[in-house]
């Protein structure tokens, strides 16, 4: 029929392309683009529906383009508040119409292969003055800092810079004392994530405890990193990352993202040292 041709028309010859933002995350909406592009040389495309399509996930985002005109694109954008961490795979498009008279809808498949990892919520933390250590899991360690103010004096190694010799205690032959600057003193943090689940599939409380924990450790890292501590995570099956000041939060959170449970006994495994050869 004359309604059926012109549909099909509408939908031919175009490309459809996504746009994702670098990072995504828990409970904060994002923003990604659809852009439509009409090959045809003549003909307009009307009342184009896109809808992006991601694995295992309901097609609940699309975006609607009322004319794309003849060898030119349009560009429209969905927002999406993540629920939960991981990797979001996008998989293609449903693009369709109803055009020309709104009462039949023709659509076709378009595969288009996206991901984009989405990292876990971080809640606001305000961390003690003096942080002694975490006590959900975490150890502190006192780095040697920069700054003006004096932390304490000790013997001079080898390697250490001569411009911090203090002098006036500097008084036995072959033996000099440095003092060690405190205002820039650099915290190393460490954090563990118990990741392996008793039985084959973890529980719904379990699961719960899991995703809990990696929040609070995420939250308390990123407070960490912001006040210029060093950070390191390690997960039960010997998984480990370490964020600092220089690379920023992303190596951790991404981590943490993609953080997966196992079972106790894969984790045992997966955590033992490799047996040397003997011969």
């Amino acid at each position: 029929t004359p309604d059926t041709m012109m549909s099909e028309l509408s939908l031919r010859h175009l490309t459809v392309t996504r746009r994702l933002p670098p990072r995504a995350q828990v409970g904060r909406p994002h923003l990604v683009e659809i852009e439509v592009f009409n090959h045809k040389n003549k003909v307009p495309s009307y009342a184009i529906e896109v809808e992006d399509l991601r694995a295992g996930q309901p097609a609940d985002k699309r975006c609607f383009f009322l004319k794309i005109s003849p060898r030119s694109a349009q560009v429209a954008a969905y927002r999406r508040t993540p629920a939960r961490r991981g990797r979001d795979l996008h998989v293609g498009f449903r693009v369709a119409t109803r055009f020309p008279f709104g009462l039949f809808e023709k659509s076709r498949e378009i595969g288009a292969d996206g991901e984009l990892i989405i990292y876990p919520a971080v809640d606001p933390v305000r961390l003690p003055h003096s942080d002694a250590g975490d006590r959900n899991g975490g150890e502190t360690s006192l780095g040697r800092g920069m700054g003006d103010e004096i932390h304490g004096l000790r013997l001079m190694r080898e390697g250490d810079d001569p411009r911090d010799i203090y002098w006036r205690k500097s008084t036995m032959p072959g033996a000099k004392v440095l003092r060690e600057r405190a205002n820039d003193t650099r915290r190393d943090v460490a954090f563990s994530i118990d990741s392996g689940h008793p039985g084959a599939e973890p529980d719904e409380d379990w699961s719960l405890r899991f995703e809990r924990r990696i929040r609070d450790v995420a939250s308390r890292a990123v407070a960490h990193l912001k006040r210029g501590d060093g950070v390191s995570v390690q997960a039960s099956g010997g998984e480990r990352v370490r964020a600092g000041t220089t690379v920023g939060a992303d190596p951790l959170l991404k981590f943490l993202a993609l953080l997966e449970a196992r079972p106790e006994s894969a984790e045992k495994l997966a955590a033992r040292p490799p047996v040397k050869d003997a011969s």
